[in-house]
């Protein structure tokens, strides 16, 4: 059958217009030819976001990968067993019979003194006798000094602590009472980390010398650790399970390989995962800037679809050629992003070292560069189909009809459709990055409600200004501001581009210093900075009298006595373990109490709830006080019961009381406190608190006990604190290397938002200049507009961390926030300086070219 054809008269014949399968392909080369700076736009927006992405992502394998592969190296045996008693002769037998290669460790902390430069620390001194570790190594200098040093009164030192003392291999550390021959310098031990290092440096000395330091005495907290290697397999569902029962009964935990790797896994997997959500942000981020860069480039192209529809081109082949370009360049910026991203995973394993517990050595991930690369290319075309779609209305009329090309675009079904799809794309991106729906979805439908919520603000603030700006402002500002309102503005957009960078920002700025205050001790010159503990009832006048011989304060004297659950309201731990109902962890009953017992609540603790009761007569009933948040966890009442057990004696008593405490007081503060006339006989020791002004004081101290009371152990505060800094620094770093992605993504999103700004402003800077408005007004003009802009953004921003980082600090960290003004103008400065920079620098050349070459350009 012939096409049918229409003619006008009988010389002129019309047919429809056919395209090959291939031309909208090479339409979308030939017209890209003339867009390169708006695609590299959207090349640079989708670039850092999948950098940030297969970075992570290959980080996160291959630390999995390691933590697998190096599991019998983390915990140096096939079995632990861990209690604060050694492990009874009928257990240690039957676990022998399982795993005949046993290894014994007993580790506590105490002062360590060494007499060749008389410097003082308190460290984790590890007794060790037998062959551990079985799998992995005790990393020394020089190597055979970990298999040497159980062979005579020798010792490993932490290589750190070696140095911060200028200690050297051949001089001495004493240990209470004994003294030991350093061999070797301590540099890596199985499981621990760098951070772990520096926050408790360890002392290794020979198991059989550990008496000689006499410093196990009664109510000393010290843990009694026996390693197992099996010489076969073992069956865990028979004999073996029934063991690990008896001795979880008896108070011991057991820790196999599997559970290690599965803690280590999960702890590191919550890191990463935190980056991943850092890295999908600025993804997301990039998504914004592609789909604003499409609606720039969507507007220029109208008049080109509307001039193809009237040589007889149907919408959708109009879409697909510029949904060609979007996933051409896109595979192209994904590519490119990948490629940094490899680079970041080589360079990660490096900034993280000191966190994580195995030899990490980068390897290429394949699966992670292509899932990259796929998801750039996928949610560049779902971003962009937000404003392609809208192409499919434009008629052909709006080929010879100006006025049209410049009508909103305004958004309908298939764009909300779009927007359906685009949701459920993320959640499940998310979802496959943290495994758990209800966070996938909590985090994504936040960060989109954040951003409609600042899309709010900015259509808000611009029904604001033409409400309420006043005639009597000069035109220079007037003007600006009412660039925000005007038909075609950009406010919701770039309000909502620089207030999300800014939240982001601002969020990690103030959650830094939220968790830096949160262990900060320091501020006052009156708070104390030095505790004494494990001081034996015998000494504690003589070390009071020392204290006060060094012209130092006793602040505070407290007793404490250990002790563990035995039943809340009758429930015991079997009970609670077999009834579902119970809410009460294992570790309620297993954790060692230490408590003290006085007349009256102190400077840090508030009654919130019962009454205190101050001192209990024979044969009246006991009530306690509980630390509120801790009992609000256990979901305690007043009057409930609890019954302790006191090294061998039950006391059972009763919750008289609730209190508040201010942990980050430098006092005696404890989770349960008894009255006076109850705990007097029980076996106990005492701990001392002062205050010293300088460190020579403090060195001079500390030597003092040291040599007299080697037992006694002491914790300077401030060294603590200085310890804390620098690995809450550390993490920050890492933190803030993570956010340069987002940071830079904003940038570039910005400096997108900014050049569809310039473009829907194009004709008024025309006109201005056509009826002689000079270059310096024009400046002042643009300067005024995003300066406002900028100022606005970053506000909105500030609200949104503030709100946020409240929250956290409320429900996470139980601390109040408190916005540090000073910081929040910085911030501000900062992102409108940004902002008016990069304004200013996007319209030069609308400026310095003439009114007529601008017309011919662009109109």
């Amino acid at each position: 059958m012939e096409p049918k054809t229409y003619s006008m008269d009988k010389r002129t014949k019309i047919q429809p217009s056919k395209y090959s399968a291939t031309w909208p392909l090479k339409m979308a080369w030939r017209d890209s030819r003339k867009s390169k700076g708006k695609l590299m736009l959207f090349i640079l927006s989708i670039s850092l976001g999948i950098a940030a992405l297969v970075g992570i992502t290959s980080f996160r394998e291959n630390l999995l990968q390691e933590i697998d592969n190096q599991a019998k190296s983390l915990i140096g045996a096939d079995i632990e067993v861990k209690g604060n008693q050694p492990l009874e002769d009928s257990l240690m037998f039957a676990f022998y019979e399982l795993a005949p290669e046993m290894s014994r460790e007993v580790y506590f902390a105490s002062m360590v003194y060494f007499p060749s430069t008389d410097g003082t620390r308190l460290a984790q001194v590890r007794a060790l006798s037998g062959k551990y570790p079985y799998y992995g190594a005790i990393e020394t200098i020089p190597e055979e000094a970990s298999s040497q040093f159980q062979q005579g009164e020798f010792a490993l030192v932490d290589e750190k602590l070696m140095i911060q003392y200028n200690v050297e291999i051949g001089d001495s550390v004493k240990i209470g009472e004994g003294k030991f021959k350093i061999i070797g310098r301590l540099q890596k031990i199985p499981g621990q980390t760098d951070i772990g290092a520096t926050a408790a440096p360890v002392v290794y000395i020979p198991f059989n010398h550990l008496d000689q330091t006499d410093l196990l005495k009664k109510g000393s907290r010290v843990n009694y650790l026996n390693y197992f290697q099996f010489s076969s397999e073992v069956d865990t569902t028979g004999k073996w399970s029934k063991l690990v029962d008896v001795a979880d009964q008896k108070g011991y935990s057991i820790d196999d390989i599997e559970e290690r790797k599965e803690d280590t896994g999960r702890a590191f997997k919550d890191l990463t995962n935190f980056l991943e959500l850092v890295a999908f942000t600025a993804l997301l981020l990039g998504c914004i800037g592609v789909a604003s860069s499409m609606y720039v480039y969507t507007k220029e192209k109208v008049g080109i679809v509307a001039t193809l529809r009237c040589l007889g081109m149907k919408s959708g082949q109009a879409i697909s050629i510029f949904l060609i370009q979007v996933g051409i360049f896109g595979f192209i910026g994904s590519a490119i992003g990948a490629l940094i991203g490899v680079g970041l995973h080589v360079y990660l394993p490096e900034l993280v070292k000191e966190f994580i517990p195995v030899d990490l050595e980068p390897t290429f991930s394949l699966l992670s560069v292509l899932s990259g690369i796929s998801i750039g290319v996928v949610v560049s075309m779902l971003f962009a189909l937000i404003s392609l779609v809208s192409l499919r209305n434009v008629s052909p009329l709006q080929a010879i009809r100006a006025d049209l090309n410049q009508r909103n675009i305004r958004f309908d079904k298939v764009q909300i459709g779009v927007g359906v799809v685009i949701f459920v794309f993320l959640l499940v991106l998310v979802y496959l990055q943290v495994g758990h729906w209800g966070d996938a979805a909590i985090f994504t439908s936040g960060l989109l409600l954040t951003i409609f919520i600042l899309g709010l603000i900015g259509r808000g603030l611009a029904l604001a200004i033409k409400r309420l700006l006043p005639d009597t402002i000069p035109y220079v500002w007037r003007q600006g501001l009412s660039n925000l309102y005007r038909p075609h503005n950009q406010t919701s957009l770039l309000i909502t581009t620089l207030g999300l960078g800014t939240a982001f920002i601002a969020t990690l700025l103030f959650m830094q210093d939220l968790l830096v205050d949160r262990v900060s001790i320091s501020g006052a010159d009156d708070r104390p900075n030095t505790v004494l503990f494990d001081i034996q009832t015998p000494q504690k006048e003589e070390i009071k009298q020392l204290t006060l011989d060094y012209d130092l304060p006793v602040l505070q004297e407290v007793p404490i006595v250990t002790m563990r659950l035995e039943e809340i309201n009758g429930v015991t731990k079997r009970e609670a373990e077999e009834d579902t109902t119970v809410n009460i962890r294992d570790w309620v009953y297993d954790r060692e109490y230490r408590i003290t017992y006085r007349d009256s609540l102190i400077d840090s603790e508030t009654l919130v709830a019962g009454e205190w009761t101050p001192k209990i007569e024979p044969g009246d009933s006991i009530f306690i006080s509980f630390a509120s948040g801790w009992a609000e966890s256990l979901e305690l009442e007043i009057g409930d019961e609890v019954l302790w057990n006191v090294q061998g004696a039950l006391i059972k008593t009763y919750i008289g009381s609730f209190r508040e405490i201010d942990w980050r007081r430098v006092q005696t503060n404890f989770l349960v406190l008894f009255p006076e006339g109850v705990l007097e006989r029980a076996p106990q020791f005492h701990v001392l608190i002062t205050r010293i002004q300088n460190n020579e004081l403090s060195a001079r101290y500390q030597q003092a006990v040291v040599r007299s009371y080697p037992n006694v152990s002491i914790i300077d505060l401030e060294l603590i604190l200085k310890t804390l800094e620098d690995i809450l620094g550390k993490i920050a770093f890492v933190i803030r290397f993570m956010a340069f992605f987002s940071i830079g993504t904003g940038v570039i999103m910005l400096i997108s938002s900014i050049v569809l700004s310039r473009f829907q402003r194009m004709r008024e800077n025309v006109l201005l200049r056509t009826l002689g408005a000079s270059s310096t007004k024009l400046w002042k003009i643009i300067f005024a507009e995003y300066f406002f802009l900028g100022g606005l953004g970053a506000l909105s921003g500030l609200l949104i961390a503030t709100i946020l980082t409240t929250l956290l600090g409320k429900f996470v960290f139980e601390f109040v926030f408190v916005p540090d003004f000073g910081q929040m103008i910085l911030v501000t400065l900062a992102v409108t300086f940004m902002t008016v920079l990069i304004g200013l620098a996007n319209s030069r050349d609308v400026i310095s070219q003439s009114p007529l070459e601008v017309l011919r350009k662009e109109i």
